[in-house]
């Protein structure tokens, strides 16, 4: 497997991220173990400025944190009195970062363990395959703290789970343990401690040998294709599937398949 050490495609981040290449799959890793990876501005500009510029070749990304957690969130410490304007300036360079994960060049998988909580959920929230091992829990306590999500929890966590179980763990400020968020949907994959890398770069190694189109299609079209008019889904759906059969790689795939060459849906 080809890597390209952290130096090369850590260059341009900060000390608090980690970047490395392994084949087609980046891996970017928050390295703020000892606040258990809470988010700070320059991380969260740092991961706006990884998603921006992937290198050609990447098909796939690993999102993951050192240590015994994935993110406890916002860095409280970096809190500052804010005019309304300031403060919606801080939520927007939020939604610009994960947006780039959301709406990216290519999937991302996250891994979770240990707190996935505040702005560490909403940041999960933005990766496409979540694997978690069974030390995750998960937590929006901002109405505790006087605060609210400024990440983006408020669009794409409803989407995972309701906007009703968004309005009990903003309000009751409780904590889920790693079987109860893969029940309602937090999580894709549930998988035993100290598992959960492997897994995700699995995950992503198979995902990154998709159709690049196929792939564009899946973060591109279908989440908005799922929010519009159903009549305009359906042409935009029918757009895709004519582009995706049409090009010369599907083509390639679906003769190797058919004369029995290409990989056949077995169960896992």
């Amino acid at each position: 497997m080809t890597r390209i050490s952290s130096d090369a495609m850590s260059r341009n981040l900060p000390s608090t991220l980690r970047a490395e290449r392994r084949g087609a799959v980046a891996v970017l890793t928050l390295r703020r173990a000892e606040k258990r990876n809470a988010l700070d501005d320059p991380t969260v500009a740092g991961i706006e400025t990884f998603f921006a510029a992937l290198p050609d070749g990447i098909g796939a990304v690993v999102l993951a944190g050192e240590g015994e957690h994935f993110s406890s969130g916002l860095d409280l410490a970096e809190l500052s009195e804010r005019d309304v304007f300031a403060g919606i300036e801080h939520s927007r360079s939020w939604h610009r970062a994960f947006k780039r994960i959301e709406f990216g060049k290519v999937p991302v998988v996250a891994v979770l363990q240990g707190a996935v909580v505040g702005g560490g959920l909403e940041l999960a929230a933005a990766a496409h395959v979540r694997v978690a091992e069974r030390s995750a829990f998960y937590a929006l306590p901002e109405a505790s703290r006087g605060i609210y999500v400024g990440g983006g929890g408020s669009v794409r966590l409803p989407a995972l789970i309701g906007v009703s179980r968004v309005m009990e763990l903003m309000l009751t400020g409780r904590t889920l343990d790693a079987a109860e968020g893969q029940a309602i949907g937090l999580s894709h994959y549930l998988v035993d401690n100290g598992t959960g890398f492997a897994k995700a770069l699995e995950l992503a190694e198979r995902i990154a040998g998709n159709a690049p189109f196929t792939n564009f299609a899946v973060l591109q079209l279908l989440p908005r294709i799922a929010r519009s008019e159903p009549a305009a889904g359906y042409a935009a759906e029918a757009l895709a599937a004519a582009i995706a059969q049409g090009d010369d790689e599907a083509k390639a795939r679906l003769k190797a398949f058919l004369e029995k060459r290409g990989p056949k849906v077995a169960r896992s």
